[in-house]
């Protein structure tokens, strides 16, 4: 089966103001199949957030390619890129960043309909109207306007956003972060809800590695612009072969008060991707690393018969 979503080696680099540069992505390559959600998790500045956009072409790769459907997107014009956009939507982080506050929900919603020239008003009230029932808000909503709801409501209405063109892929980046504990579940469970309904696929980017096992079929773990480790969900979290993944699982608080975790405290802070460890990234925090880890930088390599599990680890 041919990827929905497929990137090789993906490379962006910042220039600074300063002179040099920053490397945001080095290096990655991953795919998304039909019907599949892949978890992106790591801690913040790992180059999470620039791997989305490189992923739907808001920005433009330095180097490596990005293929949809098996079409590079680089080859396409700005009419066919316009185009292809229906197929592949972005959820922000923050909804009440992401939706102008001087417009409607019916107007936020109907908006991607109108610029992709989808069909007339009357259709798209109904649109609309229908909309909004999949996401869980009443009809009455669609007259008001962003600042009237809940964040919970705002990420509903953004989802309602997303949905509106039939796109069969959604980047979902940190789309619960903003939201209460309480209320984070129910958007989950809502986008499961849909994936299912829709036949959609997702790129779900989080920090939260309790949120990615919830809704991940795979996930690949970022550190400084490179993918560690990648796994089946359940493979990942039960085997976890990098240190830096083993660290990470060993933070999910553990709801049972009976049990104890072995907590996996990494030392010192991230390092500066201006300028970053030679060799393995992960060295200078690493609890394992030998002489091998600050002279050779690990390549990827397959942790199972089926390649399905790969790890960036001399020791794995």
């Amino acid at each position: 089966m041919t990827p929905l979503l497929e990137a090789r080696d993906l490379v962006k680099r910042f220039p600074l103001s300063g002179g040099g540069t920053l490397t945001a992505v080095d290096g990655v390559s991953f795919h998304v199949m039909p019907g599949e959600t892949l978890g992106i998790v790591g801690e913040s500045g790992c180059g999470k957030s620039t791997l989305a956009r490189l992923a739907l072409r808001l920005i433009d790769p330095t180097e490596g390619t990005v293929r949809f459907e098996d079409m590079p997107l680089e080859r396409l014009s700005k009419r066919e890129m316009r185009r292809r956009r229906r197929d592949m939507q972005l959820i922000f982080q923050d909804p009440f960043a992401s939706l102008d506050p001087r417009m409607t929900v019916s107007r936020l919603i109907e908006e991607p309909m109108v610029i992709h020239g989808v069909g007339d008003r009357a259709e798209r009230a109904r649109r609309v109207r229908r909309l909004l029932d999949q996401v869980g808000l009443p009809g009455g909503a669609a007259e008001r306007y962003p600042h009237e709801f809940s964040g919970g409501q705002r990420q509903r209405i953004s989802i309602a956003r997303a949905i509106a063109l039939g796109p069969k892929l959604i980047v979902a980046d940190e789309p619960v972060s903003a939201l209460d504990v309480s209320i984070q579940s129910q958007i989950l469970n809502l986008m499961q809800d849909l994936k299912a309904e829709l036949g959609l696929s997702y790129v779900f980017i989080s920090h939260d590695l309790a949120v990615i096992e919830h809704v991940s079929d795979r996930v690949a773990v970022m550190y400084l612009g490179q993918i560690v480790e990648s796994a089946p969900a359940e493979t990942l979290y039960r085997e976890p072969k990098h240190p830096y993944t083993q660290a990470l699982i060993s933070a999910i608080p553990e709801p049972d008060p009976e049990r104890r975790r072995d907590r996996m405290i990494l030392a010192g802070d991230i390092p500066s991707p201006e300028i970053p460890p030679p060799a393995c990234r992960f060295h200078t925090r690493c609890p394992c690393a030998i002489d091998r880890c600050r002279q050779e930088a690990p390549m990827l390599r397959p942790m199972d018969a089926e390649a399905r599990h790969v790890a960036a680890c001399h020791l794995a």
